[in-house]
This record gives C-alpha cells, sequence and structure tokens, in this order.
C-alpha cells in the first residue's frame, strides 16, 4: 500500500515546490507517513507540512507473534514516554517554584520506579527458565511468519546477523516455515534451506548473495557449518550475556545510581526549602 498526502492552501496554488515524502507501506495496522514540501519561491502563509497515519507499524505485529495476549507492545512505550514526561515535569518545576509538593511526588515516584526495576531485575533472575521459554516462542513464531511481514523478517534477519546464529536453539527450527521445511509436499525452492542471514559471511563478498542458504540443510553437518551458522539465537544470547555481563552490569548499576543520587537531591532541596520557611 502507498500512502501519500496532499497540502492545498489557495494561496500557494501558484508556487513551484518539491514534494519529498518518507512513506512506510505495510500491511493492515499504523504505518507513519511523513511527506515534506520545499517551495522554489517564498512559502505562503498557508504552506502546510503534512504528516499522515496510514495504518500498520513496526511494532503492531508483535502482538500477534508473542504470548501477550493481543496487548500491542506500543502502549508500553506510550506510557514509559507519558511517565518521564510527568516525572521530568514535577521535578523541573517543583525545583524552579520551590514547590515542596512536587519534588516530594517526584522523589516518590522515582523511588517507586528504582523499587519496581529491582523487583524486576530479581525475577528475571528467579525466572530465567521461563524469560528463555518466551523468547525461544517469540523466535520461533517470527520463523513461522517469516515471509509474511517484511518488520519481523527484518527483525529476525538483524537478529541472525549480529548474534551469528541460525534459529532458536539451530538451523533445524526452520522447519516450522512452510517455505523451508524439508518435508517432501513442500515445492518451494527454499525447501530444507535457510535465509540468507543465516549463511556464514566471506569478507571478499560486497554483495550479500540471498541464495546462499539454499539446500544448506541438505548437507552434512559438518558441511553445514562451513556455509552457514548453525547454533541457536537463544545460546547465542546467553553467551553474549556472559561475555558483557560487567558491561551490563555497570549500566544497570549507574542508572540506579542516577536514581539515587535524584531521590536525595529532591529530598535535601525539600529539606532546605522547609527550614527556609521556618524561620520565617
Amino acid at each position: 500500500m502507498f500512502c501519500c498526502c496532499f497540502c492545498n492552501d489557495s494561496s500557494i496554488h501558484h508556487s513551484r515546490y518539491h514534494v519529498a515524502s518518507a512513506v512506510f507501506p505495510r500491511r493492515g495496522k499504523e504505518t507513519v507517513a511523513v511527506t515534506f514540501s520545499r517551495w522554489r519561491t517564498n512559502p505562503a502563509p498557508g504552506a502546510l507540512l503534512c504528516v499522515l497515519l496510514c495504518p500498520q507499524g513496526v511494532l503492531s505485529n508483535i502482538s500477534s507473534i508473542t504470548d501477550l495476549g493481543g496487548f500491542d507492545p506500543v502502549w508500553l512505550f506510550l506510557v514509559v514516554g507519558g511517565v518521564m514526561f510527568i516525572l521530568g515535569f514535577a521535578g523541573c518545576i517543583g525545583a524552579l517554584r520551590e514547590n515542596t509538593f512536587l519534588l516530594k511526588f517526584f522523589s516518590v515516584f522515582l523511588g517507586i520506579i528504582f523499587f519496581l526495576e529491582l523487583t524486576a531485575g530479581v525475577l528475571a533472575f528467579v525466572f530465567k527458565d521461563w524469560i528463555k521459554d518466551q523468547l525461544y516462542f517469540f523466535i520461533n513464531n517470527n520463523i513461522r511468519a517469516y515471509r509474511d511481514d517484511i518488520d519481523l523478517q527484518n527483525l529476525i534477519d538483524f537478529t541472525q546477523e549480529y548474534w551469528q546464529c541460525c534459529g532458536a536453539f539451530g538451523a533445524d527450527d526452520w522447519n516450522l516455515n512452510i517455505y523451508f521445511n524439508c518435508t517432501d509436499s513442500n515445492a518451494s525452492r527454499e525447501r530444507c534451506g535457510v535465509p540468507f542471514s543465516c549463511c556464514t559471511k566471506d569478507p571478499a563478498e560486497d554483495v550479500i548473495n540471498t541464495q546462499c542458504g539454499y539446500d544448506a540443510r541438505q548437507k552434512p553437518e559438518v558441511d553445514q557449518q562451513i556455509v552457514i551458522y548453525t547454533k541457536g539465537c537463544v545460546p547465542q544470547f546467553e553467551k553474549w550475556l556472559q561475555d558483557n555481563l560487567t558491561i551490563v552490569a555497570g549500566v544497570f548499576i549507574g542508572i540506579a545510581l542516577l536514581q539515587i543520587f535524584g531521590i536525595c537531591l529532591a529530598q535535601n532541596l525539600v529539606s532546605d526549602i522547609e527550614a527556609v520557611r521556618a524561620s520565617w
């Protein structure tokens, strides 16, 4: 689907202008298409920047391949953005206007967020097997829908290229896809193959060979390791976490220290304001 936007204004009918459109065509739900117009002559006061919302977005189909009960992850981003705005507004205005109510709200709200983050970290450690199962479930459902949605296809290709992996726990997970499975009834040319993102990269090749995974899983396992990645993405992700545990832990500790520092500053400012008011 192609989305377009037309800007009409009587005062600009005779103006010459260039139109550049950033359009993200997708099927079904939420895509944003933005059209910018640049006039060769001076733009009239009625010149418009048109923003057109068309059906579909990158996150809109994630709910269909996760066990979230139809919950759309885009709402999570909206809630997080709203919380950040409220928190920043309360801290900024509270400090500028010396409003103790807003400062106390800021420190208490920040403390709640810190507690929730700490709880999430503990639960993630305790239920790490459940998280692994959810990751396995997500990747396998993504494999099933690989050719059905370009966003999911790009997501799985990026994941397999970045982690140098193939499938959730191995290349044979691609049997879940109707185009790549090895059944005799599969008439696809991609039968018993894998996507190009599973292929090992040759530094001498400048152009990606999108057919490099054809018939890859029909070869003996020793030969497969030469042409494709045979390790699954879940084990590779676990390995990456172990190799970068210090960096990951450092990032979380740094965020926690910033939150504690913000709480201390807010409480210290509240104490100073109340002390000054008490001396009046």
